[in-house]
């Protein structure tokens, strides 16, 4: 039997190569993605992405996608009050199995499968602990393309959001940086590849620098720090 499985889908690339991998596997039925968007900006959150592209995105892949609309800075307990209504619906749909694109932060993946055995909900990694050099090495292989949204401005200025990411890219990262930026180091859109029927087209926008108060939770992928604020870079795309 398969498991009905729904995918929490970032638009990002290890998203996208997780998903790649879960669709091969035949004892999971993805039948449904959730992204958590930012009702202020209407943009995915973390990634900043334009709800429009979010919304080509997973028409392209052919799944259905449901939006869980997040307040601009939502605490701890509306994040899991707003979670909890989701998975409660998705229960009720029949749905047994959550996936994520998760590598290896293991506070990540506690909290994630903490949370969701709480509702008897199983949790599926399909890139746990693989070599993230590997991983996008393969990533690019399969054909698939992405291009960086933004980025902790720790590691990287406004001249790096916007990259397309190939050999090139992975080859000149700066020391520390994981290749395919695990810790939070930046976060990509991908546009095309084989999960895809159809490329999702785009311009590229103005570029933007924020700053924010630095996460005190596990559940939050952003570059850790001892310090109170980080800034990120954010290059707008266009539909």
């Amino acid at each position: 039997m398969r498991h009905k499985t729904y995918f929490n889908w970032s638009s990002g690339k290890d998203s996208a190569l997780a998903l790649y991998h879960l669709l091969q596997d035949d004892s999971y039925a993805v039948e449904q993605l959730i992204t958590t968007v930012n009702t202020h900006y209407n943009r995915v959150t973390m990634h900043g992405l334009r709800q429009e592209l979010l919304t080509a995105q997973t028409n392209a892949l052919n799944i259905k996608a449901i939006l869980i609309e997040l307040p601009e800075m939502p605490s701890m307990e509306t994040y899991e009050d707003i979670m909890l209504q989701t998975i409660t619906a998705l229960k009720e749909e029949q749905f047994t199995h959550s996936a994520f694109g998760d590598i290896y932060l293991e506070d990540l993946k506690i909290y994630r499968e903490t949370q969701l055995a709480t509702q008897n909900i199983k949790t599926v990694f399909p890139l746990w602990k693989r070599d993230t050099k590997q991983l996008i090495t393969e990533f690019l292989e399969l054909g698939f393309k992405t291009i960086v949204v933004c980025a902790n401005s720790k590691y990287f200025d406004q001249n790096f959001v916007g990259t397309i990411i190939d050999e090139h890219f992975v080859d000149n990262l700066p020391e520390g940086v994981d290749p395919c930026g695990e810790n939070g180091e930046f976060h990509t859109f991908c546009f095309d590849g084989p999960i895809f029927k159809n490329p999702i087209p785009f311009t590229i926008g103005e570029k933007v620098y924020r700053e924010y108060n630095a996460p005190k939770t596990a559940g939050n992928s952003v570059c850790k720090s001892d310090a109170e604020t980080y800034g990120v870079w954010y290059c707008d795309l266009i539909p």
